[in-house]
């Protein structure tokens, strides 16, 4: 199969149209990453989203939807709060976890009776979800436990000869994944952290808890983005705190007399110490949306020019931080990360 980028146009949006009625998978943008978009409704479509990916079954996906779609459709109960989050913050990057009609392919959450929803406010993105006019379910357009993609040719990367057509929205400016937020109980619940902060949810609604799972006890997957290792590059990682600059910097040098390529990820305040040593950096940036923003890009770039990466943690770790450490955390777990002494 060819595998083709195409800019976003009239044109190319037909095509993808074409395809996904066909049941066929379509690389497309949103403001967050890009996704591996298939028709909800469609069975065969969901499931080759999942063999296409290496996606563990049990790992549901997200209904991506146009801001006039008819909710009702898909979800069974709409609490008054889920209303205001989503004229608070939709189109954007909040996805809400809704009881199901059932209407989707029972693949989409994988044996659950929810069903999480997201209103891209990407233009291409609504331009396409307005022309198809049905849910597409669109995780990130990436291998299983692969970087995110946030541009067209980070999804030509991974699957090019698996799928007929990426669409090219540009660079994602979000940069990390939507918050997905659980509003089946009185109260949102946060699942994953995202851009969408608690602090943000509970100016809303009043209140609003995080979720902590225990899959140890047999407990199943509520949302994506939650299970084990994800985001990882194919290159060794390592994870430092932010005061443990020292200990990164005497791992670099263990690493580099091994005959490694070391490359360093960290924000832009602390990247001269490790420019003076001679160390490759891959700059985070300084603002807690820039950093959000360039992760999975440095991470991808990181894995095409060196053997080892060390990641120090940004200082700053709570609101859109929240969402940027639990990704690099998972991106840079590791059963064996060694510290100075």
């Amino acid at each position: 199969m060819q595998t083709k980028i195409e800019k976003i146009s009239p044109t190319s949006l037909q095509w993808a149209k074409e395809l996904i009625e066909k049941g066929d998978v379509v690389g497309i943008p949103t403001e967050t990453v890009y996704g591996l978009g298939g028709n909800a409704f469609n069975d065969d479509a969901v499931k080759k989203i999942f063999e296409v990916k290496g996606r563990p079954n049990d790992n549901p996906l997200i209904a991506h939807i146009h801001r006039d779609y008819d909710l009702t459709k898909i979800i069974d109960y709409d609490p008054p709060y889920a209303k205001k989050l989503r004229e608070a913050f939709l189109p954007g990057p909040l996805t809400l976890v809704y009881p199901s009609t059932g209407k989707v392919s029972p693949y989409v959450s994988c044996g659950l009776n929810t069903l999480a929803v997201r209103v891209p406010s990407h233009e291409g993105a609504q331009a396409f979800l307005r022309l198809v006019d049905i849910p597409i379910v669109a995780p990130s357009a990436n291998l299983s436990k692969h970087v995110s993609p946030t541009s067209a040719n980070h999804v030509y990367d991974d699957f090019a000869g698996k799928i007929p057509l990426i669409l090219d929205g540009g660079n994602s400016t979000g940069g990390i994944e939507s918050t997905v937020c659980d509003v089946t109980g009185d109260y949102p619940v946060i699942l994953r952290p995202g851009l969408i902060t608690k602090e943000m949810i509970e100016k809303v609604c009043g209140i609003c808890e995080v979720y902590t799972p225990n899959f140890d006890s047999g407990e199943k997957v509520k949302s994506p983005g939650v299970l084990y290792k994800h985001y990882s590059p194919r290159c060794q990682t390592y994870l430092f705190g932010f005061d443990e600059i020292d200990g990164a910097l005497w791992k670099a040098e263990i690493l580099k007399k091994e005959s490694l390529k070391v490359g360093i990820l960290c924000e832009n305040g602390v990247k001269t110490e490790f420019e003076k040593a001679g160390f490759l950096v891959f700059d985070l940036g300084t603002t807690e949306r820039e950093m959000a923003t360039n992760l999975y890009g440095q991470l991808r770039l990181a894995e095409k020019l060196v053997d080892a990466l060390i990641a120090v943690e940004p200082k700053k770790q709570d609101g859109v931080m929240t969402g940027v450490m639990n990704r690099l955390k998972k991106a840079c777990l590791s059963t064996d990360v060694p510290r100075k002494g």
